[in-house]
């Protein structure tokens, strides 16, 4: 463990100084040794050569994006309008796609099987409505309605003073007017 450490302190000269960056202590790699200096002077020629052919290839791209644009410019053609086109061809590559196909058949499935059950509970919630409906309790509630709401209904009767002029007496004045009939409430079940 001594040896370790002994040994990590005698490089000093792996460790930049002062004010000294790790690029410039590096310094350049130096070549592989089996290389001869004729075989660095081609490979530093073809270096040379791919980067002008990059340059060019640049430079010829930049001019036919150039003339691309001029020519949609031309037949009209707008980003907007091009945007159009790849959404409606994008959208039409996802709906013939059968991902697509078998996700909308599922869909479709599972629609008709809700229709069906809401369909169902629709028609028994009928049945039960039908069946409160028919109920004594129900009848005898909807007769003491009916009676109530004749009691209540304005209706002209030959009791109420007429107004002065012979006016028909309003509705107002109607149901001001005591009411002569029964007036005992019946007990509601």
């Amino acid at each position: 463990m001594e040896d370790a450490e002994k040994g990590s302190h005698h490089h000093p000269d792996s460790v930049p100084e002062m004010g000294e960056d790790a690029a410039t202590s590096v310094g350049p790699s130096p070549p592989p040794p089996a290389m001869t200096e004729e075989e660095q002077q081609e490979l530093q020629e073809a270096l040379v050569k791919v980067e002008d052919e990059i340059l060019t290839l640049s430079q010829v791209l930049a001019a036919k994006e150039r003339h691309l644009a001029d020519i949609k410019r031309q037949l009209g053609i707008t980003p907007l309008n091009e945007l159009k086109q790849n959404f409606t061809k994008t959208w039409q590559e996802v709906t013939t796609s059968t991902a697509y196909k078998r996700t909308s058949e599922t869909l479709s499935q599972a629609g008709l099987k809700a229709t069906a059950a809401f369909s169902t509970v629709g028609s028994a919630i009928s049945r039960k409505l039908e069946d409160v409906r028919n109920a004594p309790t129900f009848k005898s509630f909807e007769e003491k309605v009916e009676t109530l709401k004749t009691k209540m209904s304005p209706s002209a009767s030959t009791d109420v003073p007429a107004q002065q002029d012979g006016d028909i007496p309003s509705t107002e004045t109607l149901m001001s007017q005591p009411d002569d009939s029964d007036t005992e409430e019946t007990p509601m079940n």
